[in-house]
């Protein structure tokens, strides 16, 4: 046996990996759970972070040029809530806060969000920072967590608790100014790292908070619930927050956000269970940017409510326009593989995938408004995307992608049997190729494999006149250098053009499938003309002629048909 064979029989790798080091998180006992059973039938409020939470993770910081373009396309999209700094820890963020209110960028229906830590110099310029402002989020934030608690703060819970209160009963203090002068102020409190807080605890920070502040039933605190890292599954979140809800005292003065990171891959996921379990309010970013893994991606978010019939309450039907934005200011590109917004994610190169999209755009176009085909859970369409560009070949494609370029970008609807023998033609150029083909370049090996066939006859002109209830068919065919005349009658010019192919050729020549319409409208229109004919042993040639006249594109088509058969 030598060293490879040897090498296949060796048992797999028995390596494994560190898993001990990790405990499991603990769930929290909540067996009488209701919101499994709710349906999310509302877009919840949202709050963009981008150009906060976004912008700190970025290996390059915005520019305040990019901060504004940013600026620009989330009052496009229709946020009502952006979060746009921490001015009292950043020049850049102070100067950017001041250009958009005194320039009056912000629409009446938009409050700006700021974010501030609990020291008195820092609450005072904030204030200064959005002043003037209609209407503000101060949002104030500390970490409750029992693991920041013993290694950060080393602090017990009284005194985390002293410290939130301490920090609104200063926020409350210094935004009276704001008050006073006009602007709305809203205070928006985050127990930082809620998951790994114990739900109790949660509860009672979060109503000590409220008791400071006071809030009112119309005017109402944010108590934002962070999973500012993921620790355990989504369904533990949306327990841990129908616990929370439960327990919270006048509920009904809270507006309940939630702010997810993806840690596990699962943000998108958190932030939905927790809206069925009564959050009212999701912040985060496009496309997911933030911190380590991520926040949860709003666009995706979003258009996961759209694809159920839900309004996402956010424009999003020019996505390519969104992801160039996203990308010009984050440097992050886009993923081919986003949901929803990626190059590829309409997109099939599988055969059988490719063939039940083409019958299901087929379905739609019969069976009225309502979006159902195979495969593509939106209309592509709904996105600024084209449905044509669902489906592209190359080597694991079949019959219904060829069938579905050729219809879709160039209008040829092509008969079965026809489809049958082209298709492997393509199938082979990709292998050859190693990738994938183009429409066009699949449109060019249609032209030279069924309509631009080289061969022995080539059509140089012709000429119908009508002979009582007949027809005469003269021709001028081109054999090599030399030109044949071809004269014949018949009922019409196809039947004429034939028979005197028939007479001058002196063989059999059976047309035994005729196809012809129309591809595009008006004047510059074409005629594509389908036939097939068959040899004295019933063997089948297919032969396509284009042409504005439809008695040219019918005698190209047959000429193309017997090339084939010669060839």
């Amino acid at each position: 046996m030598n060293a490879e064979d040897k090498a296949m029989k060796s048992p797999a790798s028995t390596k494994t990996m560190p898993f001990h080091k990790y405990k499991p998180f603990r769930p929290l006992s909540l067996p009488d759970r209701t919101w499994p059973d709710r349906e999310i039938t509302e877009a919840p409020r949202w709050c963009s972070v981008d150009l906060r939470d976004g912008n700190q993770a970025l290996v390059e910081p915005m520019t305040p040029a990019e901060k504004l373009k940013m600026w620009n396309l989330l009052v496009d999209i229709g946020f009502k809530e952006i979060e746009v700094g921490f001015p009292a820890a950043s020049q850049t963020d102070f100067d950017f806060v001041r250009l958009i209110i005194d320039e009056n960028r912000i629409p009446e229906d938009v409050t700006i969000q700021v974010l501030c830590q609990a020291r008195k110099d820092l609450i005072e310029r904030t204030c200064e920072a959005v002043s003037g402002a209609g209407k503000v989020i101060f949002h104030l934030y500390n970490s409750t967590s029992a693991l920041q608690r013993k290694v950060v703060f080393k602090m017990d819970k009284a005194g985390i608790v002293k410290l939130a209160t301490d920090a609104t009963a200063l926020v409350k203090e210094h935004t009276r100014g704001l008050v006073e002068s006009g602007t709305s102020v809203t205070l928006e409190y985050s127990p930082e790292s809620y998951t790994g807080t114990e739900v109790d605890f949660a509860v009672e920070i979060c109503d000590a908070v409220m008791k400071v502040w006071q809030p009112t039933v119309e005017d109402k605190v944010i108590l934002n619930l962070p999973s500012t890292v993921e620790m355990g599954t989504p369904n533990l979140y949306a327990d841990q927050l129908e616990y929370f809800i439960r327990h919270l005292p006048e509920r009904d003065k809270a507006v309940i956000s939630l702010h997810t990171h993806n840690d596990r891959g699962t943000g998108i996921a958190a932030s939905e269970m927790g809206l069925m379990a009564g959050a009212e309010r999701i912040e985060g970013t496009l496309f997911g940017n933030g911190e380590r893994t991520g926040n949860c991606d709003v666009i995706t978010m979003a258009m996961n409510l759209f694809s159920q019939g839900v309004d996402p309450k956010l424009y999003l039907m020019n996505m390519p326009e969104i992801v160039a934005v996203s990308e010009e200011c984050t440097k992050i590109p886009v993923h081919v593989r986003q949901p929803y917004a990626g190059e590829l994610v309409f997109t099939a190169f599988s055969g059988s995938h490719q063939d039940a999209i083409r019958k299901g755009m087929e379905f739609v176009g019969k069976d009225g408004d309502e979006w159902e085909v195979p495969y593509l859970p939106i209309d592509p369409a709904d996105v600024g995307s084209s449905y044509r560009t669902t489906v592209r070949v190359n080597s694991q494609s079949g019959k219904g992608g060829v069938a579905f370029i050729l219809e879709h970008y160039f209008g040829v609807k092509l008969p079965r049997a026809l489809l049958l023998e082209f298709s492997p033609i393509v199938q082979q150029q990709t292998e050859q190729t190693s990738g994938e083909l183009k429409p066009d370049e699949i449109w060019h090996a249609f032209l030279t494999e069924f309509v631009e066939v080289e061969g022995p006859y080539r059509l140089v002109d012709y000429d119908i006149r009508a002979t009582g209830d007949e027809q005469t068919c003269r021709a001028h065919i081109q054999v090599g250098d030399n030109k044949m005349d071809v004269a014949g009658e018949g009922a019409g010019p196809i039947e004429a053009f034939v028979a005197g192919l028939v007479e001058t050729l002196n063989e059999p020549l059976n047309v035994v499938e005729y196809e012809e319409y129309a591809l595009g409208e008006g004047k510059e229109a074409q005629a594509i003309c389908i036939v097939a004919i068959t040899d004295d042993k019933d063997n089948r040639f297919y032969g396509v002629g284009l042409s504005q006249s439809t008695v040219t594109a019918a005698f190209k088509a047959i000429i193309a048909a017997i090339n084939r058969k010669w060839r």
